[in-house]
């Protein structure tokens, strides 16, 4: 659970404030992961935007040629930073033996779509551009994010297809795919504690800069508009039974499968959105962590 005035979305700056100060209390909580060299790096904008920051985990020791994680954080479209994943990086570059890149895209209502899903193309082409001096081995390089990082890391398969950039894997974390909040599991939460239906409509309408659920969206602003899903990256998807986005991941999922895409979907039982975040020690949550870890495990270095 976390503070009432960090999901209160109609006063965003003061929610915004507030999320700053809970992630960096939680931050200092987290144990130091020691033997990762974090540098931040600038990838030229696209079409004369602003460059885009890229902070980039490297564990001491690794090969080069290693895989690469590009991560995109949370926050619903309007909130957040890659300071916010810190920990998770580094510990996800220790323990995977890869390269983590996090980008800090613009937010939203101040910079609507396409700006954050450009900026987060902009940091993958610039990581796959400067591979070699990274360590990186291009065939290697997958995508992920959480909340609604998971549903740009989704958008960002889409695009990278569209694009003719190779990813091996996108690891989608309660990803937020639909703008138009009309499935049953939409409907259910309202707890003021926890992501709830009134702060997701309110962060797809900063994004969309439009009401939620319009016509004319674009899929690589929500990404279940997507009408071809064909071609895209093997996909892992992860949700509690209990967070308003599992009944878009179950129908992203099936039609990922339908579309020919090799696809794992896990449901946590008893786990609300951000739970594996929010109560790292709880059961649920080391169950989620090991899932999770497992499954990028063996994407990035196969199932030996």
């Amino acid at each position: 659970m976390i503070p009432e005035a960090l999901l209160d979305l109609s006063d965003l700056p003061t929610a915004r404030e507030m999320a700053a100060g809970f992630m960096a209390a939680m931050a200092a909580q987290a144990p130091d992961v020691p033997g990762v060299e974090v540098e931040d790096h600038w990838a030229p904008g696209a079409d004369g935007d602003p460059d885009v920051m890229v902070r980039v985990y490297t564990p001491s020791g690794l090969d080069a040629g290693a895989p690469a994680l590009y991560w995109i954080h949370g926050g619903g479209m309007v909130m957040g930073d890659v300071a916010i994943n810190d920990a998770d990086c580094k510990g996800w570059a220790t323990d995977m033996r890869c390269v983590v890149a996090s980008v800090e895209y613009r937010l939203a209502p101040e910079h609507p779509h396409p700006a954050p899903i450009e900026d987060c193309f902009a940091g993958l082409k610039w990581l796959v551009s400067n591979a070699d001096s990274l360590g990186v081995d291009t065939g290697r390089i997958a995508v992920g994010g959480a909340s609604a990082g998971g549903g740009l890391a989704a958008a960002l398969a889409l695009v990278a297809r569209d694009r003719g950039v190779d990813i091996i894997f996108q690891q989608l974390i309660c990803p937020m795919l639909d703008d138009r909040n009309i499935t049953r599991s939409s409907h259910w939460v309202h707890h003021p504690k926890v992501w709830n239906r009134a702060a997701n409509i309110i962060g797809w309408s900063s994004l969309l800069g439009k009401p939620a659920g319009s016509e004319d969206v674009s899929p690589y602003a929500s990404p279940a508009r997507a009408e071809d899903l064909t071609g895209l990256a093997p996909a892992f998807i992860i949700v509690g039974d209990l967070d308003l986005f599992v009944d878009e991941s179950i129908e992203y999922t099936r039609r990922l499968a339908a579309a020919g895409v090799p696809t794992e979907l896990h449901i946590l039982p008893g786990a609300v959105h951000g739970s594996q975040y929010f109560l790292p020690t709880a059961e649920v949550s080391m169950r989620w962590k090991a899932i999770e870890a497992d499954a990028l495990r063996i994407a990035l270095h196969g199932a030996g």
